[in-house]
Formats: C-alpha cells, sequence, structure tokens
C-alpha cells in the first residue's frame, strides 16, 4: 500500500487512497498565499477610484454639452419661428410692404431679439426681356446676442402685389 503525495504550486496536495487508485485532493492556502488573497491592496483602490472619478468627471462633461446643444438649439428655432410669423403676415397683409427699414424688438424667452424688415423691387425680367412689376424682395434679419457675441439669421422673399 503506497501512499505518494504530490503538492501543486495552487496549493493543492494530491493524495491517493489506500489502494492506489482512487485520487484524494486537499485544499490548503500557504501561510504566503493567505496574506495576497485577503484583500486589495491599497494602491489597486486608489487606481479604481481615480477610473472611477476620471469616468464621472467624463459624463458630468458629455451631459454639461446636450444641455448646452438643446438650449442653442431650442434658441435657434424660437428664432426661426419668429421670422417665419413675421413672413406670414407680410405675405398675407393686403397692399405693398413697408419699404422703410424698421427695427421690431421682441421679447423672448432667451433675450431681445431685434427683427429688421428690409423692402426693394426686385427688378425681376421675363426671359423675353420684359420687367416683372409689382414683385419687391423682402429681406428678414434677426439679431440677438448670446454670450457676448452676437448673432443673426436671415430669410429673404418675394412679395407680388399687383397695381
Amino acid at each position: 500500500m503506497r501512499q505518494s503525495r504530490k503538492r501543486w504550486s495552487s496549493g493543492v496536495t494530491e493524495c491517493w487512497s489506500n489502494d492506489g487508485t482512487t485520487p484524494l485532493l486537499h485544499y490548503s492556502i500557504t501561510p504566503s498565499r493567505r496574506r495576497r488573497s485577503v484583500g486589495f491592496a491599497l494602491y489597486e483602490v486608489l487606481i479604481g477610484v481615480t477610473i472611477f472619478a476620471i469616468g464621472v468627471v467624463a459624463l458630468g462633461r458629455a451631459v454639461e454639452n446636450c444641455l448646452n446643444a438643446s438650449a442653442l438649439s431650442a434658441e435657434e428655432g424660437r428664432v426661426r419661428e419668429i421670422l417665419w410669423n413675421r413672413m406670414a403676415e407680410i405675405q398675407t397683409t393686403p397692399g405693398r410692404p413697408d419699404v422703410s427699414p424698421k427695427p421690431i424688438k421682441i421679447d423672448s424667452g432667451y433675450g431681445k431679439i431685434v427683427l429688421i424688415q428690409k423692402t426693394a423691387p426686385a427688378n425681376l425680367t421675363e426671359p423675353d426681356g420684359n420687367r416683372l412689376t409689382g414683385v419687391n424682395l423682402v429681406t428678414l434679419t434677426a439679431k440677438w446676442e448670446k454670450g457676448g457675441v452676437t448673432q443673426a439669421k436671415q430669410i429673404e422673399f418675394y412679395v407680388y402685389r399687383p397695381g
């Protein structure tokens, strides 16, 4: 009856039964191995906390950028809406549009917007050379300030008034 023992580096001791045919495995943790596997070292914890903090800061900046982009988009949408509403007013009002440029101050939820309207004869000609009369080119310009920088958006359209 032979009993052999073989010790592996993982801490497993291999023993054989008395008849020599059945292996028996005994797990034992050596004292040096026990000290290594008890917990994380301080540097591992600090590295983990640093990686987590960097991720949180990056996520915060991404959210801030999304909020800024959303605010800018809403502001430009409001300016576009003001320009389109004024264009609809001009197109539906009977008679010739005002010729003199007059600024209109509008208080939107994002600050003061100055709307400037300019009207000039379009000076369009037909393919045969005849000049079209009664067609005016209207230019609407919206100006506002965002962060100390002047912003502007402009649309041009034609208005036909026979006469």
